[in-house]
């Protein structure tokens, strides 16, 4: 469970309350921020944008249920999977390529799997590579229906609320003899605004960009998986290979806590 997203979203809508009710009026006030008509034009015209955007219904849905990936701690751990790789590239420097065969039966990611199962089986390496960067380009793809549905969403909230805005504005112009009507037709106009704007950036923008970092993490470690598969495809020495993937990761992450390559130091100059 990701506290940092649950916890972001509470304690957002707790200031927010705070706000309201922190007036002369007190928790009192919250009553008039409450208006279903401003949550049928705002909620309801937004939402029903991004149905029209879908390519079906299982996809429209599909992408809502895109919000309970941000509320998972994601278990990419680049410096991990560059000691699985440094373990690897031993046992094919002892034991030879086939040998890896063996060692992806304990392999769960799919996509890790299917490199070793490639290189085992010969396979030219630059085809290696093609087919790798087909499959990562579809994932990211995958990924960015995604994190673009939320991001649009984010940008019709306020302009469904702008909608609002100006239903309340022509109904309070068209009843201004009844200085009754004038509130609650001037309330509609504000609330879709202040309704449009929490959707965007409360709920919509955050999930895009979380949805976002976790893309780049994933492709990041896929992106490692890949030059070290070619690099034990092509017998670089481990070490090389372990230096080589670091490139992968800040500065401050390359100490991957002791020395995982075994094998002979590169000679100067970065040759195996």
């Amino acid at each position: 469970m990701d506290i940092s997203t649950i916890g972001g979203l509470v304690i957002c809508i707790v200031f927010v309350v705070l706000g309201i009710c922190t007036g002369d009026e007190g928790p009192a006030a919250m009553g008039h921020f409450k208006d279903v008509v401003s949550i049928f034009i705002t909620i309801g015209g937004s939402v029903s944008c991004m149905l029209i955007q879908a390519k079906s219904i299982p996809e429209f849905l599909g992408s809502f249920k895109a919000i309970g990936l941000t509320m998972k701690t994601q278990d990419v751990n680049p410096a991990e999977g560059i000691k699985n790789i440094i373990n690897l590239s031993n046992v094919a420097r002892k034991e030879g390529l086939l040998a890896l065969e063996e060692a992806a039966n304990n392999i769960e990611d799919d996509f890790l799997k299917k490199g070793i199962m490639l290189v085992v089986d010969g396979t030219d390496p630059e085809l290696v590579r093609s087919i790798m960067d087909t499959e990562l380009m579809a994932i990211d793809d995958r990924h960015n229906e995604k994190i673009n549905f939320w991001a649009t969403w984010s940008s019709m909230g306020p302009a469904w609320g702008m909608i609002g805005t100006l239903i309340g504005l022509v109904n309070m112009l068209y009843n201004m003899e009844d200085m009754s009507k004038i509130g609650p037709n001037m309330a509609v106009a504000l609330l879709t605004t202040l309704y449009g704007s929490l959707l965007s950036n409360w709920l919509c923008t955050p999930v895009a960009f979380k949805l976002k970092m976790h893309n780049t993490n994933e492709i990041r470690m896929k992106e490692i998986m890949v030059e070290g598969l070619l690099s034990i495809q092509a017998g670089e020495n481990p070490r090389v290979i372990e230096e080589k993937l670091k490139s992968f990761l800040a500065p401050a992450d390359r100490d991957m806590g002791g020395d995982n390559a075994e094998g002979d130091a590169a000679p100067e100059g970065g040759e195996a």
